[in-house]
């Protein structure tokens, strides 16, 4: 173990400021009674009560967590999918071809992406509301999901598989019992990861929403060129809430998890 230093306590310290300090000031704004978000006026929740009042930020909200939903679902069955061809389908005919389009997201610009989607839209004659951004978020969120299946794939124990098709399992009953409960957790991780980079997008957004859809990000981001407002403010707030609560609820059930699998290991090597 390193002892600590006064020049690693200061990086820390530095490190950790420039990251949440800005954080931690939108939260105590958020409760500021005056319309200056830079003014200290009093502490006030007034403007969490205009933000439930305001129908756009709300409407926002809503088309972003339905194309949110829609989108990391159908990722996930596609990446799963994906996945499972690029780990047990050994080599065929346009592997790497199929392996560089499942990828390229992954390292192509979401500019480009977004420019691309928009052009292939307007060329097919689609006009853009939500059905053109959930297309367009399950084509950059898909190649995440099928890392994330793929990387829980290749330390699959195939026995299990094998011994279900002795058993007289089809393969797909094989795959539905066996495989799947298996790597469950991956491909939950794999949903979530999907259902988190929808919800932030905003480049690709911009390019494929239209005027009868509008993400929350690209409602703030519209908001914030005119100035911040408090409302701005207690929206991030909240969003800072849920996102905390989710990542303790996570660690939670994830050391829950350990502990059951740690106590049920100890249990079966005492029989």
């Amino acid at each position: 173990m390193r002892r600590l230093t006064w020049f690693n306590v200061t990086s820390l310290t530095l490190g950790f400021a420039f990251l949440y300090l800005p954080m931690v000031l939108l939260i105590v704004y958020s409760f500021n009674e005056s319309k200056l978000v830079t003014v200290w006026a009093g502490f006030s929740t007034k403007w969490y009560g205009t933000l439930l009042s305001n129908d756009a930020f709300l409407d926002a909200a809503w088309v972003t967590v339905q194309v949110a939903f829609v989108s990391s679902s159908i990722a996930t069955v596609l990446g799963t999918m994906a996945a499972y061809v690029m780990v047990r389908g050994g080599r065929f005919l346009g592997r790497t071809l199929f392996s560089g389009m499942i990828y390229a997201p992954l390292v192509m610009p979401e500019v480009i992406t977004g420019l691309s989607l928009l052009l292939l839209f307007i060329g097919i004659g689609l006009d853009r509301g939500i059905f053109t951004i959930i297309l367009a978020h399950t084509t950059f969120s898909m190649c995440y999901v099928s890392v994330v299946v793929s990387s829980r794939l290749v330390s699959f124990d195939r026995s299990l598989e094998e011994a279900a098709l002795d058993l007289g399992c089809s393969p797909m009953q094989a795959f539905r019992l066996v495989t799947l409960p298996i790597i469950a957790p991956a491909v939950i991780s794999g949903w979530l990861l999907a259902f988190t980079l929808s919800l932030d997008d905003l480049v690709i957004a911009s390019f494929t929403a239209g005027p009868s859809a509008t993400t929350l990000p690209i409602k703030i981001w519209s908001s914030i060129r005119l100035g911040v407002s408090p409302e701005i403010n207690a929206l991030s707030t909240i969003l800072i809430a849920v996102v905390s609560v989710g990542v303790i609820t996570a660690s939670i059930i994830t050391k829950r998890s350990a502990l059951r699998q740690q106590a049920e290991e100890r249990a079966a090597e005492r029989l």
